[in-house]
């Protein structure tokens, strides 16, 4: 397996991209755990694979998390010593595999409530996690849970049509589609209408609120540790801006923010 470095500057992702806001310093344990999360993602994710072969993999990494005799130099061992080095919740990367398995099988949600209680596993955790690694507080948790909640909805959003070529996951609330009278079938064909477009825009709505609450959230005396959280929040509210702009043409391409405008966003953290 590749070491978590080149893990982390192959998969070129936001959240890579932010840690050039952190101190060298904090590099190497920043990418032993974004390791962790690509993997762990890439088993649930691979539609190569039969599901029993996935699940027996997120099992192994359950309990690779729990051990301290993993192989020396292997991805669990770097991952378990970051772990206890920054004394990180056990319960919390447990949480992230279990999203993780939730994906093995098409999923639905009937509300919101139940769509943010997946959000937490596989975005809110990943945030309580980073507090640590960033150098933050405890005072940050409710900001770190709140981010989880708008980058994953903005992740939903933009993915529509990628999770419906992928086991036909459908993310948004079922309670949502009912309230604009598209359904399922609309989704699964990829239906771009009127109704589709107050639907999309009542979901970007939440999620403007979302960012808000988030950026109400940030702990002063945290605002330089979290300098790569604030850069994701812009990142992903410029997506969510783009997106809406462009009427959510989420069924035949895939949003994406410019190297030119990341690094703005980047180095205007700095100034700020």
């Amino acid at each position: 397996m590749s070491e978590p470095a080149e893990i982390t500057r192959r998969a070129k992702s936001n959240l890579a991209f932010a840690f050039l806001c952190v101190p060298r310093e904090r590099r190497a344990d920043l990418n032993t755990f974004y390791a962790f999360c690509r993997v762990v993602d890439d088993i649930a994710d691979d539609t190569t694979r039969p599901t029993e072969e996935k699940q027996a993999a997120l099992e192994a990494w359950k309990k690779a998390l729990e051990r301290n005799d993993n192989p020396a130099g292997s991805l669990e061992s770097k991952v378990v010593a970051m772990r206890e080095r920054h004394s990180i919740d056990l319960e919390l990367m447990q949480e992230i595999i279990r999203g993780c398995e939730s994906d093995l099988t098409p999923q639905r949600f009937a509300a919101w409530d139940d769509l943010q209680n997946y959000s937490y596993r596989v975005a809110s955790t990943v945030g309580l996690i980073l507090l640590p690694l960033f150098g933050a507080s405890e005072e940050a948790r409710d900001y770190a849970i709140s981010l989880g909640y708008c980058l994953q909805i903005t992740n939903i959003l933009r993915d529509i049509g990628e999770d419906l070529s992928n086991g036909v996951r459908i993310y948004l609330p079922l309670a949502d589609l009912h309230r604009f009278q598209y359904t399922e079938r609309d989704l699964v064909g990829r239906v771009h209408d009127g109704r589709f477009l107050a639907l999309m825009n009542f979901e970007a709505e939440r999620a403007e609120r979302l960012f808000e609450e988030t950026r109400n959230l940030l702990p002063p005396a945290d605002r330089k540790a979290l300098r790569p959280a604030e850069v994701m929040r812009k990142i992903y509210h410029a997506l969510l801006k783009r997106m809406r702009d462009d009427q959510f043409r989420v069924f035949d391409r895939r949003y994406r923010i410019s190297s030119f405008r990341k690094f703005s966003i980047l180095l205007r953290q700095y100034i700020c």
